[in-house]
């Protein structure tokens, strides 16, 4: 893997990871572009190289308030902080479930569909488009709509439908204020981040060798990029929620969907 490469797909991961247009179709889309011998089985360290990094900017990000829940949950008291801190556990419960039973059915979704990523990304669009519609409400999250917006993020284990996109737009559908959605969206990710890094990791471990052509600089690079791209989309996505501009979003889903399926056709 090339500095470029390692440039290029850290970019795409941090932007993707907290942008609505799916993290997931658009790293099958750049490994169709580059090739699929472009980025082999090396790619397994790498990838654990950028989950980890946009998870990092989520943590930075929302520093204070993940602190301050901790705080709230060590007072051992069932006040509303140590009750947001179970709302996000009960909310990652189905993408847990769906990744333990399906994880064979799933591992066969990222294996060069283009055609469904494609129209997985116009499904994205569909959702985005649906908010616009949605009327703008002041709720809160609660237990019944953690659970529903943990099943949206189940659904987005589909490469090309957007986790963001997925849960931002079930939690405003269901009446929940926008910062609070877009809030509860990025929190809630952080586990299934650092889950999905660590299980990465185990399996570069047990097959450490497949990974010996990348460079100490090509990750700390791919890094870097993951890290910064993803600081920068996680604060432009809560003002654009808050500003109710997703229809943006929506209209880039439609199009590179839509190329997406015209051209695994011809």
């Amino acid at each position: 893997m090339s500095l470029i490469e390692s440039i290029v797909l850290g970019i795409i991961q941090g932007l993707t990871e907290f942008l609505p247009v799916s993290s997931s179709g658009h790293l099958e889309i750049a490994k169709a572009l580059f090739g699929d011998d472009s980025i082999p089985e090396e790619s397994l360290l790498f990838s654990v190289v950028v989950h980890a990094a946009t998870a990092l900017s989520t943590i930075v990000i929302f520093r204070n308030t993940i602190w301050d829940l901790i705080k709230e949950l060590f007072r051992f008291d069932w006040n509303e902080g140590t009750q947001y801190l179970f709302k996000i556990g009960v909310s990652i419960v189905p993408v847990g479930i769906v990744g333990v039973l399906f994880e064979d059915q799933i591992e066969s979704f990222f294996n060069g569909q283009i055609m469904l990523v494609g129209f997985m990304l116009l499904v994205t669009g569909a959702l985005l488009l649906f908010t616009t519609k949605a009327p703008s409400k002041e709720g809160k999250v609660t237990f019944g709509k953690a659970i529903i917006i943990g099943l949206a993020q189940a659904i987005a284990i589909l490469p090309g439908i957007s986790r963001s996109g997925a849960t931002i737009s079930t939690g405003l559908l269901l009446g929940v204020e926008k910062s609070k959605a877009a809030r509860f969206s990025f929190l809630m990710v952080l586990v299934p981040i650092l889950g999905a890094t660590a299980l990465k990791m185990k399996d570069y471990l047990e097959t450490p060798a497949t990974d010996g052509s990348i460079a100490g600089l090509t990750l700390l690079i791919g890094f870097l990029a993951a890290f910064i791209s993803g600081l920068l989309a996680c604060q432009w996505m809560i003002s654009l929620v808050k500003k109710g501009k997703l229809i943006y979003f929506a209209i880039y889903c439609f199009a590179v969907g839509s190329i997406a399926v015209i051209w695994s056709i011809i």
